[in-house]
């Protein structure tokens, strides 16, 4: 067996995945009624996965206000490596969540 053979359903897998994401990128982008989208949220995400996503916005909001780093890690029951991962992303000044929770907190802050 070539090395062709075995790489063409990885490639064509990768494809399929690329596709699907810009698939539910679309979707999100083009679901603007609050309860459709928590109705999307609903059929797409297992309660589990919602909650991730919770404590990942609220990990992020803490850190962006300054929280201590074990000090959320103890509060939000999280390991200190995704703690590490969220402060990371915030440490990117023209990354989306920075830019994001600046133009939200900044102004009522003053960070």
């Amino acid at each position: 067996m070539s090395a062709k053979t075995v790489a063409a359903p990885d490639k064509a897998r990768e494809k399929e995945a690329t596709e699907a994401f810009e698939d539910i990128i679309s979707v999100f982008c083009s679901t603007t009624d609050k309860e459709d989208m928590k109705a999307l949220f609903d059929d797409l995400f297992t309660s589990s996965e919602v909650n991730d996503m919770i404590n990942r916005w609220l990990l992020m909001m803490d850190l962006y206000k300054g929280k201590p780093q074990r000090e959320i890690a103890e509060s939000r029951k999280l390991s200190l490596c995704k703690i590490t991962r969220g402060s990371k992303m915030l440490k990117k000044e023209d990354g989306f969540m920075h830019r994001l929770l600046s133009g939200r907190f900044d102004d009522h802050l003053h960070i």
